[in-house]
């Protein structure tokens, strides 16, 4: 029950999180005196709305998010000529730049937040040496390897074949490539350590065939201060940046893109380290929870925002830090830069962004990524 329910709660949360996103936009614009002409939740077909000032605030039919519209962004539209000391174009670049920067500032806002939480009230987990969270009395109808080898809730794995202090992606990775091998676990149990040996084999998961032998992993946990809290966010925020741009870059170079279509047309496997979607991520939320690490959700959706935050600030249009680079081109040319020319860039590349999110939804789809060892 605890999946589902976190992946409810993942993509409300989301959906909440635009919405943040554009209410930045919106009170920002606002406070520089910005015309600010629609600020509605969802999109497609007007459900409800009402007007109060300038502003038509409403509710449309597909929960997607939420959007602002702001005089003077759209250069098809034109401005009635009593507006255009409020329109966006109207303002310094420095308060321009504020209006669009203040959208992916919220996410690094909100990471932090859940970071804080997370470190000061969950705690951060030791991944090495995991805990056995769990043993599965049985796998597809069979007694599972780990109960039959008398693995027991509890236990700590100290190695794993060769793999001193394992993290629990080594131990899921490992068992894996050992489908009806023997493996030797090293386990440590009420200050005693012995070896057990337990063959993983193979069981279906979300469809699929994986190498397991029934045991669910958590980890033993130590909770910051609050100084030490606000500290590990900070840094978590920082690192969250750096395995982002990482991401990013991997993913829109030629092993990612050759990747993706490895997967879309050949029988390739997913790994964990492979791209995914909302849908992907809800999955893997879903999967977290189940295990009885609901909390660590908090951790995911830290990093799913600085990722967001981040990709927001590319420089390329229609984000916003498409946006903020056209600005500073202003800046340094000392003109404005006419918009309209820049329509088929953010054509092209909202295509191209469609296109690949289509695909890796598809994955997650058929492909499902799987934690379970």
């Amino acid at each position: 029950m605890a999946g589902p329910v976190a992946e409810i709660a993942f993509f409300v949360a989301l959906v909440v999180v635009i919405v943040i996103h554009e209410g930045a936009h919106f009170g920002m614009a606002k406070w520089f005196g910005i015309k600010v002409e629609e600020f509605f939740v969802g999109f497609g077909p007007r459900i409800w709305s009402f007007r109060r000032g300038d502003t038509e605030y409403g509710v449309k039919a597909i929960p997607a998010g939420g959007y602002v519209k702001i005089a003077g962004m759209n250069p098809y539209e034109e401005p009635a000529p009593e507006d255009l000391p409020r329109t966006f174009g109207a303002k310094s670049i420095w308060q321009r730049a504020l209006v669009i920067f203040a959208g992916p500032a919220t996410h690094f806002v909100l990471a932090f937040v859940c970071f804080v939480i997370w470190l000061g009230f969950v705690g951060q987990p030791d991944v090495h040496s995991p805990l056995v969270a769990e043993v599965a009395a049985t796998l597809d109808g069979q007694a599972s390897p780990a109960a039959g080898a008398g693995l027991q809730s509890g236990d700590r794995i100290v190695a794993i074949g060769g793999i001193s202090n394992p993290t629990d992606m080594q131990v899921v990775d490992y068992t894996r490539e050992h489908v009806g091998r023997p493996i030797t676990f090293t386990i440590e149990r009420g200050g005693h350590r012995f070896d057990v040996t337990v063959t993983p084999v193979l069981s279906t998961v979300d469809g699929q065939k994986v190498g397991r032998i029934g045991v669910s992993l958590g980890w033993a946990r130590e909770m910051a201060g609050l100084v030490g809290s606000v500290a590990g966010g900070v840094k978590l925020v920082g690192t969250s940046i750096v395995d982002s741009a990482e991401g990013i870059a991997r993913l829109f170079g030629p092993e990612g893109i050759g990747r993706v279509l490895r997967l879309l047309f050949t029988n390739a496997p997913r790994a964990r380290s492979d791209p995914m979607s909302v849908v992907g991520i809800g999955g893997v939320i879903g999967q977290t929870a189940s295990t009885g690490r609901f909390w660590d959700i908090l951790w995911i959706f830290g990093f799913v925002n600085v990722f967001i935050g981040f990709l927001n600030l590319l420089p390329v249009p229609p984000f916003d830090g498409g946006h903020l680079a056209v600005l500073a081109i202003e800046k340094v040319r000392g003109k404005k830069v006419d918009m309209r020319k820049l329509a088929p860039v953010s054509v092209a590349v909202v295509a191209f962004f469609v296109l690949l999110f289509v695909a890796i939804v598809y994955l997650d789809i058929a492909k499902p990524v799987n934690l379970s060892p």
